[in-house]
């Protein structure tokens, strides 16, 4: 019996998807994982002094390039409670952030150049693409675990000073 060319194709395009259909099951192909982002980051020290007199530390990392404004937190599943991550705009603007591939829910401290907070953004929710206001001209934010300033009374107005941030600015 003679097939002509259209039915020989389908033949072929059904036993190659009949192929890769049993093998898919059976092989795993592996997906893009983003689990670790291509940047590095610096740390310093860092201190909070509230208006209650807590002189609170911190060991931050710095996000000073686009490429580790950009890549920030994501993809990071755990943070000590006494580290963050320091992003240092270079000038005062107002900024906007948002938790796009973000894990960890967040606090963010929206920072002056000298080093007072501006506005306080408490639990940002992981994987958010809302976006998050300095709510006003800053130089610098400061990424914590979520209820971190709630716990340990951090407010606006209180003062962050770092070997970046300096109080006398």
């Amino acid at each position: 019996m003679a097939m002509n060319f259209g039915t020989m194709m389908r033949s072929v395009f059904v036993a190659l998807l009949f192929l890769f259909s049993a093998t898919a099951s059976v092989v795993s192909i592996p997906s893009v994982s983003h689990a670790q982002g291509s940047e590095t980051f610096d740390q310093e020290p860092l201190l909070i002094l509230t208006a209650k007199g807590r002189q609170l530390r911190f060991n931050v990392e710095l996000a000073v390039t686009n490429g580790q404004r950009q890549q920030g937190l994501m993809y990071r599943k755990t943070m000590a409670d006494d580290a963050g991550m320091l992003f240092d705009f270079g000038n005062v603007r107002e900024v906007t952030m948002w938790m796009r591939n973000t894990v960890l829910p967040l606090d963010m401290l929206f920072i002056n150049p000298d080093g007072s907070i501006h506005h306080i953004n408490e639990n940002a929710v992981p994987y958010s693409e809302s976006i998050i206001s300095s709510r006003g001209p800053i130089q610098y934010v400061l990424e914590l675990n979520a209820g971190t300033a709630a716990k340990l009374g951090i407010s606006v107005g209180d003062r962050v000073t770092s070997r970046r941030i300096s109080s006398t600015k």
